[in-house]
């Protein structure tokens, strides 16, 4: 099936793209979705299955496969063979060619996006992208993995970060990474605008075998916060039940260091 550019005419509603790593038939996806409806036109164009863990990666290799679908009501929507991050790049350079998003929204992610996993996540990559591409962007994630998790309690939060970048306006070249806490006893207690933590993923590889004895590795690990009490963080804001907010940006420049570096006798 041939797959033609959006039709999607100029109106006073803002035109908004939604994508995610989870899929486009997860639950979190759906939710943003719906909730996108109340603020614009909606275009969906997401991978056709789980990408988590992509990170940037784009496809370069194989052909990129792009079908219309009829998962959601009342949307333009697409799935798309490729990761997160070539989602973006077709709906800007071929879905949307004849008018550009207003905003991009990706998630919402089933497991935490905080800290070094913004490097991992497709979710928060297809948000970078979207800002390479000069396009006000936001990626949402829930601290819940469960394939079924709760999102009823998100609704508001996304809502009202979304509305506040969109009348505020989101600074060219940045991304928001928003977490949230899954859902609990304890209401949310407000939003933080914070940094991302100093911390990482300490990985081991288990060793095992499957059921033809070939050795394989499964990869596990643990996540060490050296940040663990400091307040300006993002991962503090989320055990503390807060909606954590990081303005992110792709230039991975340590300026701090340029006079240093620029020193040395190369």
């Amino acid at each position: 099936m041939t797959v033609q550019p959006s039709p999607t005419a100029h109106t006073q509603k803002p035109l908004i793209l939604v994508t995610n790593d989870d899929g486009i038939t997860s639950l979190g996806i759906r939710t943003l979705v719906e909730l996108m409806q109340n603020l614009g036109d909606v275009v969906v164009v997401a991978p056709n299955r789980p990408q988590s863990g992509m990170g940037h990666a784009i496809t370069i290799g194989e052909p990129l496969r792009l079908y219309s679908t009829e998962i959601f009501e009342n949307v333009d929507e697409y799935e798309c063979s490729g990761t997160p991050a070539d989602c973006v790049k077709l709906a800007k350079h071929y879905v949307l060619q004849k008018r550009a998003p207003d905003l991009v929204v990706s998630g919402i992610n089933h497991g935490s996006n905080s800290s070094i996993s913004v490097l991992y996540s497709g979710t928060m990559s297809a948000a970078i992208e979207a800002a390479i591409e000069g396009i006000p962007a936001i990626g949402f994630s829930l601290c819940d993995y469960r394939e079924e998790a709760d999102f009823s309690h998100v609704h508001e939060w996304v809502l009202a970060i979304t509305r506040m970048a969109m009348e505020k306006g989101i600074p060219k070249g940045v991304a928001l990474n928003v977490n949230i806490p899954a859902r609990s006893e304890e209401p949310i207690r407000g939003i933080k605008v914070c940094k991302q933590a100093h911390a990482k993923w300490q990985e081991k590889f288990d060793y095992r075998k499957d059921p033809y004895g070939r050795g394989y590795f499964w990869m596990a690990g643990e996540f060490i916060n050296y940040d663990h009490d400091k307040e300006d963080t993002d991962e503090w804001a989320l055990k503390n039940n807060y909606v954590s907010v990081v303005p992110c940006q792709y230039d991975l420049t340590s300026y701090a260091e340029l006079q240093n570096i620029g020193s040395w006798p190369l």
